[in-house]
């Protein structure tokens, strides 16, 4: 088989939910939003990586403990069959087998209690903090996959697995995945966007829309494998799943602006 690592994202790629705001809510700790967009503004850290800051040098979101983390992870409302997506994955398709990693920029903790038992331990690559041993609280950072980090962890997983650069595939959703995604693309791997989001959908190979973790199989299927769309109706069948709505569109945003300054969005 032609041995593939495919590497995912976690927050709002296999989740709906942000770690972050879950983990806010779990403190009670309000403006979250604000915190995460006024990094963004001084461009202080790597996009992605602003919980790990904020962690680390917020006054209300220095009282992260462990246990928080793992509460977090058990309240992300995850996408539907990631379960069956990893079994897929890992069995093989039709002389393809793929080694599925997960790469974010997430805490460690929040991602192993999300997906126990499902992707293991082993697979996920996320920001690991150091805790005091003696009040729990976080001391420093020890990894943070974002940005260019992401870059970094991919390189190391495939030097390991030993596959070639054109046999990786990257999941991502924000602007956190643009560099890891150039990337990929230029050594002829395969990336896949699962938002509309500024940029990414400009960069990533295809881009595909929808609820289930099973989606991103489409592309995967079509571009990689080389099926045809009855053939992907059948595998999605054989699991008592069904492709309810199927479209493809490409979608111009256009905003012209009048001498005056007027602005008229368009499509």
């Amino acid at each position: 088989m032609k041995q593939y690592l495919l590497a995912s994202d976690f927050d709002q790629t296999l989740s709906f939910n942000d770690s972050g705001h879950v983990l806010s809510e779990i403190l009670g700790v309000g403006g979250f939003a604000e915190k995460v967009a006024g990094l963004a503004r001084i461009n202080l850290v790597q996009q992605g990586g602003e919980l790990a800051y904020l962690i680390l040098h917020d006054p209300e979101l220095r009282q992260v403990r462990r246990e928080h983390l793992h509460e977090a992870g058990r309240r992300i409302r995850l996408k539907r069959n990631i379960p069956l997506l990893s079994r897929l994955l890992a069995d093989g398709i039709e002389g393809h087998r793929f080694s599925f990693y997960v790469v974010s920029a997430a805490p460690e903790e929040v991602i192993q209690s999300a997906l126990a038992d499902i992707v293991p331990p082993d697979h996920i690559y996320a920001t690991r903090f150091h805790y005091d041993p003696g009040t729990g609280e976080v001391r420093a950072i020890q990894r943070v996959p974002a940005g260019y980090g992401k870059v970094a962890v991919l390189d190391e997983l495939r030097s390991r697995l030993e596959i070639p650069p054109d046999r990786v595939v990257y999941v991502g959703d924000g602007s956190s995945d643009v560099h890891v995604m150039l990337h990929v693309n230029r050594r002829e791997g395969y990336s896949i966007a699962v938002s509309e989001a500024p940029y990414i959908t400009q960069i990533a190979r295809r881009t595909v829309l929808g609820d289930d973790a099973l989606s991103v199989l489409v592309p995967v299927l079509e571009d990689i494998a080389g099926w045809r769309r009855s053939e992907i109706r059948a595998l999605f069948e054989a699991h008592g799943l069904h492709i309810h709505e199927w479209d493809r569109t490409r979608t111009d945003r256009v905003t012209i602006r009048e001498p005056g300054g007027v602005s008229h969005p368009g499509a």
